[in-house]
């Protein structure tokens, strides 16, 4: 698969994406990628998905595949999937769209390393990246969380929250994904 060139637009930011691959790792929030993807294709974006192991307990790979109408990659030699997947998504991508991303994500993002699908395709990718955080307040305030943000974002990756509100743990605080609508508009334009 062939990347095609976006043309630059005033600015120097990229013209809007028409293909991007959805990154969704385990959080709880993880049941919010359908939204994400439906929004997505309702403003004429192709989706892939990409879902990390912890993130097929929150959200089925069905419910994805559905809603994309392609298969969702899981692991780098699904042989059902095109060979050396996190090489072919890489270079299909016009954006990378990473959300929910957990803490131990963006950890492993801010070390460069690359175990997974989705580390090693955000790692191979020269499109650009855009990370969701969601998380339980004390993770997203903790010292490591905030250096590890700060690194990413000096890799060139767009940080998009997370929002203030009611968590997974009852909580009041900053972790809460940011609403699927909202990411959507944000990354679109």
């Amino acid at each position: 698969m062939a990347k095609s060139t976006q043309p630059a637009v005033a600015g120097g930011s990229v013209a809007k994406p028409t293909r991007v691959v959805l990154g969704v790792t385990g959080s709880i929030a993880a049941y919010k990628a359908p939204l994400i993807v439906r929004g997505l294709i309702k403003k004429g974006v192709e989706v892939r998905c990409v879902l990390t192991p912890n993130a097929a307990h929150f959200v089925a790979p069905l419910a994805l595949a559905t809603v994309s109408k392609h298969p969702v990659a899981q692991t780098m030699h699904d042989p059902a999937l095109w060979e050396m997947a996190h090489l072919s998504l890489a270079s299909w991508a016009d954006l990378v769209l990473i959300a929910p991303a957990t803490a131990d994500f963006i950890a492993r993002l801010a070390q460069g390393r690359a175990e997974g699908l989705l580390d090693s395709l955000v790692l191979s990718t020269l499109a650009p990246v855009v990370v969701c955080p969601a998380m339980d307040a004390e993770m997203w305030e903790h010292p490591a969380t905030k250096a590890n943000v700060a690194r990413i974002k000096d890799y060139g990756y767009r940080v998009l929250g997370p929002e203030k509100g009611e968590l997974a743990s009852g909580k009041v605080g900053h972790g809460r994904l940011v609403e699927p609508d909202e990411i959507v508009r944000s990354v679109l334009k």
